[in-house]
């Protein structure tokens, strides 16, 4: 335990001196220090390197991430989300549905792009980023060069997109609910997701870890149905003989139960005013941490090799969904 404890505290520390200095940055500049935070960390990491004795405690990122996402459930009014319930659901489907098929067909009809890496930035592009790219990965027994291929690509929009969503958002004057739900539904990973949400404001932010989530919960039917289509072409693999919901389960995001627990503890009025706002606070904190470790770890020169290819097809892909999707949320929220 203390060897442990030893060997993260380094990584901790810098977690938490960006942080603060993300804090003050937002502070004297009119900049959200969620969004400072991840500029400190793509710097520092671009710059400086991320020193071997930090690595570990860096690499606690995405338990923060999650932490503090399952935490925002308890600001989230259910009544306000049953009333939106079946129109997320539908375009949650809509969107994840279209991206793919889309994604899949650029990258094979248009661009020559091989089945595998394909398919990879179809789940990359429609479901939850990375996860979904490794877990498609997974469960296809994909080479690892398309891997590493679609994933490079995908955070390489990623960091884009971080940028772009608030830009265009702010620009159109987007009422927070509706560019929660936009972003939700488009951008790829969910750390940028909630950086971007949480950064035009508290239900931006809510919404867009709401429909994210929702969003992500695809990602084990997905997998799955991969997984069936690749076995037409292929031998029977390792695991192959596992049960459907055994499948289901293995690459279904485990924090999204804790974010659903929450969401209903608080709104079954078992926490008090105070302790929704200090659960609040506590998830700003860790979010503090988690989009600092996020900047860190982002490579420029990696992203900067990623061939033109799989850009086009993703750009295109990006492009043409959340204009659909912007339209249609306007039209509908």
């Amino acid at each position: 335990m203390v060897s442990v404890s030893r060997t993260l505290l380094p990584g901790l520390a810098l977690l938490l001196g960006l942080g603060l200095a993300a804090r003050l940055l937002g502070a004297v500049f009119p900049l959200n220090h969620l969004v400072a935070a991840i500029l400190l960390g793509v710097v520092v990491g671009n710059i400086v390197g991320i020193p071997d004795l930090t690595r570990a405690g860096v690499g606690t990122h995405k338990l923060w991430l999650k932490t503090g996402i399952v935490l925002t459930g308890a600001s989230v009014a259910l009544d306000r989300v049953i009333a939106a319930g079946p129109r997320v659901l539908l375009l949650v489907g809509g969107v994840v549905a279209t991206t793919i098929l889309l994604v899949e067909g650029l990258a094979r009809l248009a661009f020559r792009i091989d089945g595998e890496t394909g398919s990879l930035l179809a789940a990359g592009s429609g479901v939850c980023g990375v996860s979904a790219v490794v877990a498609v990965a997974e469960s296809i027994d994909a080479d690892e060069a398309a891997v590493a291929y679609a994933a490079t690509t995908i955070l390489l929009f990623d960091a884009l997109t971080l940028v772009a969503y608030p830009a265009v958002g702010t620009a159109l004057g987007l009422p927070d609910r509706t560019f929660g739900i936009w972003a939700g539904l488009t951008m790829f990973s969910t750390g940028p997701v909630t950086a971007a949400g949480f950064a035009i404001s508290e239900t931006a932010g809510e919404w867009a870890v709401l429909v994210k989530l929702t969003r992500n919960a695809a990602i084990g039917i997905v997998a799955v149905a991969y997984a069936v289509l690749y076995a037409r072409d292929r031998g029977p693999s390792p695991g192959s003989d596992r049960g459907t919901l055994a499948r289901l389960w293995v690459p279904f995001p485990k924090f999204v139960v804790g974010f659903v627990a929450v969401v209903a503890i608080a709104n079954l009025s078992l926490l008090g005013a105070d302790d929704v706002d200090s659960l609040a606070n506590a998830a700003d904190w860790l979010f503090l941490l988690a989009f600092v470790g996020l900047g860190l770890e982002i490579n420029l020169s990696e992203l900067r090799a990623t061939g033109y290819r799989p850009v086009l097809v993703v750009l295109v892909a990006l492009l043409a969904v959340s204009t659909a999707a912007l339209t249609v949320v306007r039209a509908t929220f």
